[in-house]
Parts: structure tokens; C-alpha cells; sequence
């Protein structure tokens, strides 16, 4: 009896013993094809991944090609507008360099001081529009004759204003303000002090500074000494007290743009 009760238990151990290599191998099996799955997953989703990246970077490369047009048409823009009052393509480069050297001294992050540097030489874009005998009119004009040269910085930011893209609306307001005062007796709308926007007000300093230094079809150029007693005269009248600081701490800077990007005749 004992003999045959010992079988049984065997028999049933055997059993069991079967059925739990079965189930082990069944679970391997089905781990192994999880792993299988999950690699061929893995392996698409990579490849996914991969294409979206091959995308972005185009999109990206894209997105770069887009903003150097839209730099060099501004630039382009600005010397044309500049070339029709005598100017010469190196007079927005340069403000474009004294707009961005201020910008950075003044506190402005890197993204806003490159702003300023490509919208800047779009400042006098409404000269387009200004009829060429007032614009190069040797000698002072008349009263009639200033109130036509006053409406450029109207019609650039007419031109300008409508753009949704931060560069344009960054011109169309340098376009619009940087013949503002910091007094408050510029214009069109006779702004004072940070009330003008700090684009207009640094545009402002670069412009003067370089069209004092500049020889014009109705002026000589004025010499440094000259271009230094006025601005000091103008500090916190028609410039920025602070830009005018900026200015002369930095000075050798602002001068060794002037002599690399000198005009050639």
C-alpha cells in the first residue's frame, strides 16, 4: 500500500513538475517575443524619431534662410532709402554697429541688441518717398520744404508698421521715433524721455553721431571735437543722458567702427 501511495506521489510530482516546465517555457517564449515586438518598436520609433529630426532641421535651416533674406532686404532697403540723400551703403553699417555697441553697454539682452543692429538701418526708409529736390537740396530749407522732409519718418513706419514680424515692427518703430528728443521737442509726436523707446533713443546717438561725421550735399563734416561739444551740450536734452555716458567710456569702440567702415570717394 505504501508502495503504491509513494508511486502516486511521484506520478503527481512528475505532473506537476511538467506542467511548470511547460508554463516556464511558455513565459519565456512570450518574453522573447515582447522583447522581439518591443525592439521592432523601439527600432520604428527610432527611425521615426530620425525623420523628425532630418525634419526639424530643415525647417530650421529653412527658418535661417528666411531671416537672412529678411536681413539682407532690410539692409537693402536702408541703403536705398540713404543713396537717394548721397548717402553711401557703409553710413547704415555703421549705425547699425554704433545701434548694437550701444544696446549691449546700455543693458540690452544679445537677442534685443542684434534686433536693433538689423532693424536700425531701416531709419530713414520713408526718404523713398521724399521728392529729390527737397531731399538734396544744397542749404537750409524752408519752412514748406521742412515740414516735406519731417513726413519720412511717417511714411517708414506706414511702410513698416503692418508687419507682424518682430525685426519690421523693431524698424518701423526706429523708423518712427528716432527723431524724437529726449526733452520732448522732437518729432512727429514730441515723446520725452523713456517715453521714447529705447530703440528710437539709441538709434537717435548713432545717427547724429555719424551723419555729424559724414560730408553731406548741404554740409562739411564736422570734426570730432565739435561732434563732442555738442553732444555733451545735448546730454539729457536731445539724447539720452545715459547713452551720451555710454558713448564717451566707449569711445575708442565707436571710433574704430567709423575708421573700419570709413566711406572711400
Amino acid at each position: 500500500m505504501n508502495t503504491l501511495t509513494d508511486n502516486k506521489h511521484i506520478l503527481e510530482i512528475k505532473s506537476l513538475q511538467a506542467d511548470f516546465l511547460s508554463t516556464t517555457n511558455n513565459l519565456i517564449k512570450d518574453i522573447e517575443r515582447r522583447e522581439k515586438i518591443m525592439a521592432r518598436s523601439d527600432k520604428r520609433q527610432k527611425q521615426d524619431y530620425d525623420q523628425l529630426q532630418d525634419k526639424l532641421k530643415e525647417v530650421q535651416s529653412l527658418g535661417k534662410e528666411i531671416e537672412e533674406t529678411q536681413r539682407e532686404v532690410i539692409f537693402t532697403m536702408g541703403a536705398i532709402g540713404e543713396s537717394r540723400s548721397k548717402e553711401t551703403g557703409n553710413h547704415v553699417k555703421r549705425v547699425a554697429k554704433y545701434s548694437k555697441l550701444l544696446a549691449l553697454y546700455y543693458g540690452l539682452n544679445e537677442k534685443d541688441a542684434e534686433m536693433i543692429h538689423q532693424a536700425s538701418p531701416m531709419h530713414d526708409i520713408g526718404k523713398v518717398a521724399i521728392p529729390d529736390l527737397v531731399l538734396n537740396k544744397p542749404g537750409s530749407f524752408t519752412d514748406a520744404e521742412r515740414i516735406i522732409m519731417d513726413t519720412h519718418v511717417l511714411i517708414g513706419y506706414e511702410m513698416l508698421k503692418h508687419s507682424s514680424r518682430p525685426l519690421l515692427k523693431c524698424a518701423a518703430t526706429i523708423a518712427y521715433e528716432h527723431h524724437e528728443k529726449y526733452n520732448g521737442k522732437g518729432y512727429p509726436q514730441a515723446l520725452k524721455g523713456e517715453k521714447i523707446h529705447i530703440y528710437g533713443r539709441i538709434t537717435a546717438l548713432a545717427d547724429v553721431f555719424d551723419a555729424l561725421g559724414s560730408e553731406r550735399c548741404y554740409k562739411k563734416a564736422w570734426s570730432d571735437d565739435r561732434i563732442f561739444t555738442l553732444f555733451k551740450k545735448e546730454r539729457g536734452e536731445h539724447f539720452d543722458p545715459k547713452l551720451v555716458d555710454i558713448f564717451f567710456e566707449h569711445l575708442d569702440e565707436f571710433l574704430d567702427i567709423r575708421e573700419s567702415l570709413k566711406d572711400l570717394f
